[in-house]
Order: structure tokens, then sequence, then C-alpha cells
């Protein structure tokens, strides 16, 4: 078993290469990536909630469209471009993709790109997305919705050129809980190819099920793991970060939102700390 399919949406907000970058990063020398701009409806375009004049609706439509197309040409020249110089083989929508070389699939879909992503990122190993733009606004719907409404792996890309090849060294986050079990699970792939993989646990914690559990789980699988514990100091999402960087690891692995997501924006929390400082590569599953 092997990651086959990394989905990717794209906008034009510049952060496209940079996800493509760390989904090749990830695929390895065999894999696809279904690539996606999601463009947007013209009844996106119209304030929710504000009574809007007819002519100045299809205006707004009409205004909408040609910018639309504008965009659309651009990011589609800049991803076959983009194909091309990392010698991607392009395969058809709906056609079988070679499962011995990187291939990749363009697709233009128009809505909302959370719906889309909802939806198209349930029949993909991986959906990689960008690290969230916290100061922006931008990115946070996108996240949550591959997060919440999937089912799938989530690959986080921070603004950062990716690691050689990201999956080599895998640094586990584990706490016991259903949504680090879930992404322990959904990653076996990963951890099986793996060359190391630690698993990090907070000092102090009274967990249920212990690292000692989790290395014998992966034992299972034919996947030596290592143990480490870290000191939290009161923030355990820097902790994690900082665990991960001080093992070499290219990735942290990780349970997301345990606790209420809502909760965790407004007061903090681990998974929300992650999101806001990674300069590594995330993979999450809720």
């Amino acid at each position: 078993m092997a990651i086959r399919r990394i989905f990717v949406p794209i906008r034009n907000d510049g952060k496209g290469e940079n996800v493509l970058d760390h989904a090749l990063a990830l695929a390895g020398n065999a894999g696809h990536i279904e690539a996606v701009h999601c463009r947007p409806a013209p009844d996106d375009l119209i304030p929710f909630g504000v009574s809007v004049p007819a002519i100045l609706r299809e205006q707004i439509s009409s205004s909408g469209d040609e910018l639309a197309n504008a965009e659309e040409t651009q990011i589609t020249q800049q991803f076959e471009d983009y194909a091309r110089a990392n010698k991607l083989t392009m395969v058809a929508i709906g056609k079988p993709h070679p499962k011995d070389k990187l291939s990749a699939t363009w697709r233009i879909e128009r809505g909302k790109q959370a719906s889309i992503v909802s939806a198209r990122g349930r029949l993909a190993d991986v959906v990689a997305v960008a690290r969230p733009d916290r100061d922006r606004a931008v990115g946070r719907n996108t996240l949550e919705a591959a997060l919440v409404n999937t089912g799938s792996l989530v690959m986080m890309c921070p603004p950062l050129p990716p690691p050689g090849k990201i999956g080599n060294h895998i640094a586990v986050a584990w706490n016991g809980s259903r949504e680090a079990a879930r992404a322990v699970s959904l990653a076996m792939p990963l951890l099986t190819a793996a060359s190391t993989v630690s698993v990090m646990t907070m000092a102090g914690d009274d967990l249920e099920l212990t690292g000692a559990h989790v290395l014998n789980f992966l034992a299972d699988h034919d996947i030596e793991a290592n143990h480490t514990e870290i000191k939290s100091g009161g923030n355990a999402g820097q902790a994690l970060l900082e665990g991960a960087g001080s093992v070499d690891a290219d990735c942290l692995l990780m349970g997301a939102y345990g606790s209420s997501r809502g909760r965790e924006m407004v007061f903090g929390g681990a998974t929300q700390y992650v999101v806001d400082h990674a300069e590594m590569p995330v993979l999450m599953a809720h």
C-alpha cells in the first residue's frame, strides 16, 4: 500500500507552486497529483445578506466572469508550465494514471474552494493545502474543510520550500486521543516507508494508551520506532514543533482539534499553535 493520490486545491494567491512542491516531495517517484482550481460562481461575488438591485447584480456577475476567465487562463498556463518543468505525466480526467511515475490531472471546478475540497478530498490519500495566513484571514476555511469534512489525511504546507523528501523521518505526536490514533492509521503507508519514526509524548501525561503501546502497534506492522518524552512548558503546540525539530524530523504527524476547534480558535490550543507557527510540513487528521 502506498500514497497514490494527492489532492491539491489551487487559487491565485501565489501559494500554489509551493504546495505542489510539497506534494511532489511527499509523493516521491510515483504518485498522482489531482490539482483543482476553484472558479468562483457569480453568486459568490454578491455580498451576503445585502439587497442588490438586479442591474447591479448583473454587472457584478458579468465583471466577475471576466475576471474569473482571466484568472483561469493564467493559472492553467502556470500549472502546465509547472507540470512540464517537473516532468509530470498529464492524465485526462477520469483516465487511469500510471503507477510507476509521477502524474497529474488538471481540473476546473465552479464554486467555493472549501465546498469543493470537502467533496473532492474524500477520494484522496492526502489533501495538501497551504498553511493559513491568519493576518489576512486566508486559507483557514480550506484547511478546516479538509480536516473536518473529507476523512483524509491532510498535509499543511508552510510557506517555506519543502525538504528533499517528506516522510523520511516522521515525528508522531501522541496523546492517546482518537484523533492521534486516526492520524497514525491514515499515515500507515508513509510510516511503513519511513527510514525513521519518532513517537513523542508529553512528560507527565497520564495516558491510557502510552508511547510504548504505539511502538508495539507499529512493530506489528514491521515499523521500528523510537520514543521520546518532551516537556510542554505550558505550550503543547510549541513543544511539539520544537520536539520534532530537535530530532531532525522532516514532518510532524498529529491529531487535530481534539477539543472543540471553535474553542481552540478563541482560546488557543496545541493544534491552533501548530497551524499558526509550523515551519515544517504537518500531517493531520481529525
